[in-house]
């Protein structure tokens, strides 16, 4: 299997294309994050599997041309479309940089802050790439990390069988690939263990109903990870229809709400 196809969600036309309403969702979040951890203008800010980089392009805006965005990831398909909206409008102060979080050393540079969303989550060694971002982190720098906690904390009102299925086959599958969900557990105890300082931890939990613009979040990660499922050959083509089926009847029920899986946010400080 490929790099590429190694992804849980792979790296397609379709996830890239939820990766940026992902973003769009949980831009407000991040933006808050970073505000309250100091990160600014002149800033060096190294973005841990940067994805697409929709985040980097943010961050790169909010350090200015004296900052400087270290973007790194594995997929070069996901790199090539950063490096593209970059070019595109004109943002001159990230680079780039393609390796594998688990096999290989970041980037040699000291930076002001490190920042990444679901990225210790799909490693297969999380303290190891920890070290390996604090290495790089200098002496009164931050981490800005927002992580799942609770996975199953997604649920649907009314209650839908189905779908309780459909998010234990997403569990599961992350797992199969060497991640762990809720790793958003372990990050504190790791990081203080560490030396470093927790400056605020909290959780953040939502709840939609449909037609709300955060329902659209969840249901392309249903259409897109159903997909997966499927070419995955965990989930059969009978069975992604039945929870098809389990999530169009909620959104037409009147009343139903969608809840989020629990994220933790830490921002952290190195001593």
């Amino acid at each position: 299997m490929s790099q590429e196809n190694d992804y849980v969600l792979g790296t397609h036309d379709a996830e890239l294309t939820r990766l940026g309403l992902q973003h769009r969702i949980w831009r407000p979040h991040a933006s808050a994050a970073w505000k309250r951890a100091g990160i600014t203008l002149g800033h060096r800010v190294l973005d841990v599997g940067c994805g697409p980089g929709y985040a980097a392009l943010d961050l790169a805006e909010l350090t200015g041309p004296d900052g400087r965005v270290i973007a790194v990831d594995r997929s070069r398909r996901f790199l090539e479309a950063l490096e593209a909206s970059a070019s595109a409008r004109s943002i001159g102060n990230i680079e780039t940089h393609e390796l594998d979080l688990d096999e290989h050393e970041l980037p040699s540079a000291s930076v002001d802050a490190a920042w990444s969303r679901w990225v210790y989550a799909f490693v297969r060694h999380p303290e190891a790439l920890l070290d390996k971002v604090l290495a790089r982190v200098r002496p009164g720098g931050v981490l800005v990390m927002h992580e799942y906690i609770d996975y199953r904390a997604w649920r649907v009102s009314p209650r839908q069988p189905a779908f309780e299925r459909f998010v234990e086959q997403v569990i599961e599958s992350w797992r199969e690939h060497g991640g762990e969900p809720d790793v958003g557990l372990d990050l504190p105890r790791w990081l203080t263990l560490r030396g470093c300082r927790s400056v605020e931890t909290r959780t953040i939990g939502e709840i939609a109903e449909p037609g709300d613009p955060l329902w659209a979040w969840p249901d392309a990660f249903v259409e897109v990870g159903l997909a997966r499922l499927v070419e995955l050959g965990r989930v059969s083509a009978e069975e992604a229809s039945s929870v098809r089926s389990a999530w169009a009847s909620t959104a037409s029920t009147p009343g139903a709400f969608v809840i989020t899986p629990t994220v933790i946010e830490v921002i952290a400080r190195r001593d």
